[in-house]
């Protein structure tokens, strides 16, 4: 297992190196995480360099996020944006959410987000209320155990052809396949969804292999 881990790293050591390497900014963002002491849960460079391509493959303008915790994943996300895009990102906890704007504002992002305090769903319900407008991108990323809540507030909330990504999607699933969890919950979800054409692709961590459920949403007669 060990080994394995370590060809892991090495794999993922390569790939961020030529394509993901973080500059000044969301080097500080992950070091400003450690010295707060946050979960070192964010994406991992290389993952936040598939969102971003995935962002700009779409020509998003409008991105949500749902769970911020210090910006980072935010940060790879914003860059992909014109320069009148706008992205919204859901947080919890307000601690977070300051350190965030603090790295949002390194990076030179802060005109671009938004990031808004307080439970999801509730945030979410005022986005429905409010009708801002369709997002093009949808990023879920907070407490597992409501990923399926969080897919069904957001849904109307995307356009279509937009993209819906879960993340955090594949080790539940496998590594304990007896065990229920909000994870797999999502992932059933997503797959029997009639307006959802997914996949459910690997992704490297420095721990090892996560997995991101990347949806696209469709009208469920184009659906095969």
């Amino acid at each position: 297992m060990a080994e394995q881990r370590s060809v892991l790293k090495e794999y993922d050591r390569y790939i961020s190196a030529l394509f993901a390497a973080e500059d000044n900014a969301l080097h500080s963002a992950r070091e400003e995480m450690l010295r707060e002491d946050m979960p070192e849960i964010s994406v991992s460079a290389s993952e936040g360099k598939l969102l971003q391509v995935l962002a700009r493959i779409i020509g998003a303008r409008r991105i949500l996020e749902i769970g911020t915790l210090g910006g980072y994943s935010t940060i790879w996300l914003a860059r992909a944006l014109p320069p009148e895009g706008k992205l919204i990102s859901l947080e919890i906890d307000a601690r977070y959410a300051e350190v965030a704007r603090r790295n949002l504002k390194r990076a030179g992002l802060e005109e671009k987000v938004e990031v808004r305090v307080g439970p999801a769903l509730e945030s979410l319900s005022r986005l429905k209320v409010t009708a801002e407008g369709a997002f093009d991108l949808v990023f879920i990323d907070a407490d597992k155990e409501a990923y399926v809540n969080y897919l069904r507030q957001a849904m109307p909330l995307v356009r279509e052809g937009g993209l819906v990504l879960g993340d955090n999607t594949l080790p539940d699933a496998v590594l304990d396949p007896a065990a229920e969890s909000g994870t797999k919950r999502y992932n059933a979800a997503v797959s029997a969804h009639p307006d959802l054409d997914s996949i459910l692709v690997p992704v490297l961590r420095g721990k090892g292999i996560d997995g991101l459920l990347i949806s696209v949403k469709q009208s469920s007669a184009l659906k095969t």
